[in-house]
């Protein structure tokens, strides 16, 4: 039974199209429970009732045609009630309702189960028989198991009750839900793109002309430094921040120390030249999504852009064929930085994305343009969807297909209130980050790849909050030398040469591995990473920490920082490496050169709960603190930001991690320790609004968010938003935090940053 159950579950999840699924599920069940009916009622929510979609057993004129209230029937118990119904005689039920269209007189026994997705109820399933029986306890476990199972699949569905069939034409009845990848709003007809080529099709064939190969792989190679050198140019006439990385990123990953080089070995091995590069692309994507760092695990989306990018310069395909229309907005199964790189200059309006997050260099190309951007969509047939008018919401992740002249109307006049507030924002991006009483806070860079931080200037940053050193480790096949990082490290502190960089010691392990040092463990997230390596490495750290010291030589702006410090040995162990590199490094110098070593600030990431309870003795061993918001929401409310089934749980607005940040700052003041704070929470207007009253000193964000970051905290009182701070200290959950927090920045003409509209 256990086999049978696994198989139906499987080819219902591999089914392209819900109607059809469905009607082959329930034939499945019919027969393996050997049973006279089995039957499946979709709940639609808009309506408050359960329709009757697929059915073997009841009448064929029925499906899609019965309806049952939420609060009637046998059905609408089973939903009501939240667990399984099962019942010898239906008919004798005191919630029976006689149906004639269905024709299920015949049956009798009756045993119902709901289909749930995140405490939503997305249907009914049931199974029905003549004899009037109850269900054995190994059926009902069978049929609850099914419902529990296929329910992930549903809820991802092209057809969950969000296309309905009116007189023969698809229409949305209710707004497409994804996340939010870049906010703004747009409006324009939908292109989907379909990749022109794609990995997946390539099948593994050898060839004995290895020159020939190669000099392909050669020539391909070539074509797409040029691609991507023109997509750069374009988008630097429109954009200069460190956005643009990526696509020095890819050019990196083609030299022939890189992807390039593993690539000419398969092809020497006798692969021919597509099949070479499926099987290293393959290797690299499957190492990529196996990570647990959300941000790492989306590399793997943009290897495989690479990877299709080569194939296509290999076979010699063109994707300039197709017209596209003036203004239009991009959607595909997954949206690459190359589609948006592609097609921004014509008439890029907005994107979606039906696999992805925020955190996909798509989105965070989409933000730098300006684009709205809604990512994660709910699945949906694309090809029925083509050049028909959308509206895309990206402050609320929402996606309108075909929308009504009403809701049409309202968007304009969105639109244009966004476009006035754009102008206004940028006018600020210069000018300090200081409230109308006096209080002034800097706003600082988040950062990681290798170049372009010279640009980051003109988004307003005043200073690099957090550079993470460890994307470059992961760029390579081996550990950088000392040198290597020394150039790199240069360039970063070279860049903001009158400003602070602090800079994040080698934070991997786990979850975010290295190709070239794997770690494989059960709880990656409570494992052997951060500052844990590092010190069990001496070798890797002092190596790092030589390097960003002879960085700093001439420049003294380094500042550096361990990441998931959980208690005050591993502070002491590192500070005592950090000497050694630093007399080690003094006496090489003056004996070399006769430069003078300057001994950078060292400072602490508070990322982990205990050290909450050691801030005292910390502080007396430290010259900084920068709260990792990120991680410390995650590990107080032990949720796994990356895990889309507890997602709801995870809020930076949960009224713990708000009384936490609030103990954290008032301690730092109390022992006199500069304080940051890195994370999306210092990047949301109602966050920074928050951090600013309890008394951050430095906020650190993406390029994007400075200048409405900026735009805020110039527009409110320090006084002011104490006393918001004071109030919602005193809420119970993190959605009364929300509201209040919305509507105090309505009340202060900044709703226009949290939502569409002025």
């Amino acid at each position: 039974m256990l086999t049978k159950l696994r198989r139906i579950a499987l080819e219902f999840s591999q089914g392209n199209e819900l109607d059809v699924a469905l009607r082959r599920i329930v034939t499945q069940i019919k027969q393996v429970m050997k049973t006279d009916c089995c039957s499946v009622y979709l709940a639609d929510h808009q309506k408050q009732h359960f329709v009757l979609v697929a059915s073997d057993g009841l009448a064929a004129s029925s499906l899609g045609q019965t309806t049952v209230g939420f609060t009637e029937g046998l059905v609408g118990l089973v939903g009501q009630r939240e667990e399984p119904l099962n019942i010898a005689n239906a008919k004798l039920h005191s919630h029976f309702v006689h149906a004639p269209e269905v024709e299920e007189d015949e049956f009798n026994a009756f045993l119902g189960t709901p289909i749930i997705h995140q405490r939503k109820v997305l249907g009914v399933l049931t199974i029905q028989q003549k004899q009037a029986r109850f269900f054995t306890e190994n059926e009902e476990a069978f049929i609850v198991t099914l419902a529990a199972q296929i329910a992930t699949s549903m809820a991802h569905s092209e057809a969950n009750a969000l296309i309905v069939q009116n007189q023969g034409q698809h229409q949305w009845s209710t707004a497409i839900q994804g996340v939010s990848g870049s906010s703004g709003v747009a409006m324009a007809p939908l292109m989907v793109v379909h990749p022109n080529v794609d990995l997946a099709d390539i099948a593994l064939r050898k060839s004995n002309e290895v020159t020939l190969q190669q000099q392909r792989f050669t020539n391909a190679v070539t074509s797409t430094h040029h691609d991507f050198s023109r997509m750069a140019s374009q988008l630097k006439e429109i954009i200069s921040d460190q956005s643009l990385d990526i696509f020095e990123f890819y050019k990196q990953l083609l030299d022939k120390a890189n992807l390039g080089k593993e690539i000419s070995e398969k092809i020497a091995q006798g692969w021919m030249a597509e099949s070479a590069l499926k099987l290293v692309i393959d290797n690299y994507v499957l190492q990529f999504e196996g990570l647990d760092d959300e941000y790492l695990r989306e590399r793997a989306s943009d290897i495989k852009d690479l990877g299709n990018r080569l194939l296509f310069n290999l076979q010699a395909q063109s994707i300039g064929e197709r017209q596209t229309p003036d203004s239009f907005i991009l959607l595909a199964d997954e949206v690459t930085a190359s589609m948006v790189a592609e097609y921004q200059h014509q008439g890029l309006q907005g994107i979606v994305s039906v696999r992805g997050s925020s955190n996909s260099h798509a989105a965070i190309l989409a933000r730098a343009l300006a684009i709205p951007a809604v990512m994660g969509v709910e699945r949906a047939a694309l090809s029925k969807v083509d050049q028909l008018l959308c509206i895309i919401d990206g402050y609320s992740g929402e996606l309108f297909v075909d929308p009504s002249e009403a809701l049409i109307h309202e968007y304009q006049h969105l639109i244009a209130e966004e476009s006035a507030l754009t102008e206004k924002v940028r006018a600020v991006a210069q000018l300090p980050a200081q409230t109308l009483d006096g209080h002034e806070i800097e706003c600082l860079l988040n950062a990681g790849l290798s170049s372009g931080f010279e640009h980051s200037k003109s988004a307003g940053a005043n200073g690099i909050g957090l550079y993470r050193t460890e994307i470059p480790f992961m760029h390579r096949s081996c550990f950088p030398s000392e040198l290597e990082q020394k150039v790199l490290y240069r360039q970063v502190l070279e860049a903001f040469s009158e400003s602070t960089v602090t800079m994040r010691t080698l934070d991997v392990g786990g979850d975010k591995s290295l190709p070239y040092f794997p770690i494989l463990e059960d709880n990656p997230f409570l494992g052997w990473r951060g500052i844990r390596i590092t010190l069990d490495h001496p070798e890797i750290f002092l190596l790092q920490i030589r390097a960003m010291m002879r960085a700093n030589l001439g420049l003294g702006n380094l500042e550096i920082m361990l990441p998931m410090i959980s208690n005050l040995d591993e502070v002491n162990d590192a500070i005592r490496l950090i000497n050694q590199a630093y007399y080690e490094l003094s006496s090489e110098l003056i004996f070399e050169q006769g430069q003078t070593l300057v001994r950078p600030k060292i400072g602490i990431m508070i990322e982990v709960p205990s050290v909450l309870f050691q801030l005292e003795e910390l502080a007396s061993k430290v010259d900084f603190f920068s709260v990792g918001s990120n991680d410390l929401t995650q590990y107080l409310l032990a949720v796994d930001r990356n895990n889309s089934r507890v997602a709801s749980l995870y809020s930076s607005y949960h009224p713990a991690v708000l009384r936490a940040l609030n103990v954290i700052a008032k301690q730092a003041r109390q022992f006199n320790v500069p304080l940051s704070l890195c994370g999306e929470l210092a990047s949301e207007p109602a966050g920074a609004l928050l951090l600013l009253a309890m008394g951050y000193d430095k906020l650190s964000m993406n390029p994007h968010n400075i200048a409405r970051i900026k735009w805020v905290i110039r527009h409110i009182e320090m006084t002011n938003a104490q006393k918001i701070l004071q109030r919602v200290l005193t809420f119970s959950n993190a959605k009364q935090v929300h509201n209040f927090l919305n509507e105090q920045l309505e009340l202060l003409g900044l709703g226009g940053f949290v939502r569409a509209g002025m």
